[in-house]
């Protein structure tokens, strides 16, 4: 159940007049408002306005600019390229060196092997010689034990087997010794190639800073004096 109430209209058009007055007032409370603080007139003392440059000095110097902000991009992508691709070409030769260093390390150590291989052969060579020349003096007379007034054939074959010997420990004591100087100048010579690559690398090191270095100050000069290469006169 619901109750319904009838409108009063005599009330409802006070509640709307109020409302209109209400506005009206507040408008033109407005209105005064901005009468009394409207700004008033300016008065400015006559200058004339902009740079002491014309407008085509300006043009030409913001010309200059652009052209000289892109050399300098230009130039700093090229110096990015050079020191990446420096980089690249250092790594690449250190990678070769190992290499080489490694490969001379290899190559050394075969020719150490092959010579002690060659001083394993010759002892076992002589050891079997001397084996085979011990077992043919077996029976012949000591020269100390009794003396011999007519050499036989037996004291001429113990003399040819004794310098038989002594000349095999002869060539085996000269090729040692001319192994062990062959070894040696070797050594000399691959420290010596070793002195030289790394001089040779100190010395690329030092050009490559050096290099470095003097890009570098080229374009901190270029930062300090920005429009040293747009003087008059110059049509590069």
């Amino acid at each position: 159940p619901y109750v319904l109430v009838t409108p009063n209209e005599t009330r409802r058009k006070q509640l709307q007049q109020s409302k209109l007055s209400f506005a009206k007032k507040e408008l033109d409370d407005l209105k005064r408002w901005k009468e009394e603080h409207r700004p008033g007139p300016i008065a400015l003392v006559p200058q004339r306005l902009g740079g002491k440059e014309s407008e085509a000095q300006v043009r030409q110097n913001q010309q200059m600019m652009l052209m000289q902000s892109k050399y300098q991009k230009k130039h700093k992508r090229e110096e990015y390229v050079k020191a990446k691709k420096a980089a690249e070409e250092a790594e690449i030769l250190k990678k070769k060196a190992i290499q080489r260093e490694k490969a001379e390390r290899l190559e050394v150590k075969k020719r150490q092997e092959e010579v002690q291989r060659r001083e394993m052969f010759l002892e076992d060579q002589n050891y079997k010689t001397n084996e085979l020349l011990n077992r043919l003096d077996v029976g012949l007379p000591k020269s100390d034990s009794c003396q011999i007034a007519n050499p036989g054939p037996e004291s001429t074959a113990w003399k040819r087997s004794h310098a038989y010997k002594q000349a095999l420990r002869e060539d085996e004591n000269r090729r040692l010794e001319e192994m062990k100087q062959e070894q040696q100048r070797k050594a000399e010579l691959m420290e010596f190639k070793q002195k030289q690559e790394e001089e040779a690398r100190t010395k690329a090191h030092q050009d490559e800073q050096r290099r470095v270095n003097n890009a570098f100050l080229d374009r901190l000069q270029n930062k300090m004096q920005p429009n040293s290469i747009y003087q008059p006169g110059y049509t590069g």
